[in-house]
């Protein structure tokens, strides 16, 4: 299907479904749940031949890192499945013990907030004990509706100005960034 770029661009980050839809729209047609499919596939497959190797984003390792070392809760929640996710996991040295709620485990995923509140009931926290680190606007969209504190990261080319709209408390560069500041969010 013929469809620029910048059109789909921002909704990067939301369920494949909506996604689909949204692409739909664009070229002027509801597709059929076959083509939502094929999409959904044939992005794995581009996903998986364009990044072989998985490279963290700066301070990535080493935020995930000290949460362990100083005993922080945490976890992953993705919009991706797995295999796709296996790889970008191994390359943050993310291990079993992490608590990973991916799209297979929901039945809808962001904007709504089920993969943030499958990763809170893993967790056994509450929700008001959360943050949510996210790139898009679609995570932040999620995390409001979740009732968790989000954190923004510039990463997703979406601008300071955007994620604070959809509701994030602080904004930062990359997780360097954030990994610098964890006292800014009141861990010491």
């Amino acid at each position: 299907m013929p469809i620029d770029g910048w059109r789909i661009h921002r909704r990067i980050g939301m369920s494949g479904g909506l996604f689909a839809r949204a692409v739909g729209r664009e070229v002027g047609r509801e597709l059929t749940p076959e083509e939502t499919e094929a999409i959904q596939r044939r992005h794995g497959q581009i996903f998986r031949e364009l990044l072989p190797e998985r490279r963290p984003l700066p301070g990535g390792v080493e935020l995930l890192a000290e949460l362990r070392r100083r005993g922080i809760t945490h976890g992953i929640a993705t919009s991706c499945r797995r295999p796709e996710i296996d790889a970008s996991l191994e390359a943050l040295g993310v291990g079993e013990e992490t608590v990973v709620s991916e799209r297979g485990d929901v039945a809808r995923a962001k904007p709504e907030p089920d993969l943030f509140l499958a990763c809170q009931r893993a967790l056994g926290v509450e929700a008001d004990q959360c943050y949510v680190v996210g790139d898009a606007v679609w995570d932040l969209l999620a995390a409001r509706r979740a009732r968790m504190l989000s954190i923004g990261l510039l990463s997703g080319g979406y601008g300071a100005d955007e994620l604070l709209a959809a509701g994030a408390f602080r904004v930062y560069q990359d997780a360097a960034e954030l990994h610098r500041s964890l006292d800014e969010l009141g861990f010491d």
